[in-house]
């Protein structure tokens, strides 16, 4: 069966490990994916990413979770905002800004996908894709 909402379901994976403290996570590969967690590691959200030979030829993308000294999450939230039957846009004038400035947004835009800092900084307004905080 396909997925109606791949996004979502790689920032359920993240979630879902992060609550129980596991130390990676794997799902399927797209460039879509593999774009948001570039965004997560420069970030400092996540240790690191790579993309690996999955069950029957297919590829996927396994994430390698970042957690403090003590165990502390280094991802305390993270919010789809954009849906496949809602979807969210935002000009370059009124981009959101997570937590007033702690967390970070994704946006889809037409220089690919940016943070809502990098997306200000280039005066682009684009499809917000989530919220990370």
């Amino acid at each position: 069966m396909t997925m109606t909402d791949p996004v979502a379901d790689m920032l359920t994976r993240l979630r879902n490990a992060n609550s129980a403290y596991h130390d990676s996570v794997s799902m399927p590969y797209s460039k879509l994916k593999a774009r948001v967690a570039d965004i997560l590691k420069a970030e400092g959200y996540i240790a690191g990413w790579k993309e690996e030979e999955g069950e029957g030829g297919f590829k996927k993308l396994t994430l390698d979770l970042k957690f403090g000294p003590n165990r502390e999450r280094s991802i305390a939230g993270v919010r789809r905002i954009s849906k496949p039957g809602l979807r969210v846009y935002a000009k370059s004038t009124n981009l959101p800004h997570v937590l007033g400035g702690l967390g970070i947004a994704i946006l889809s835009t037409s220089s690919g996908l940016l943070t809502d800092r990098q997306a200000a900084k280039k005066g682009v307004g684009g499809e917000v894709l989530a919220y990370v905080w």
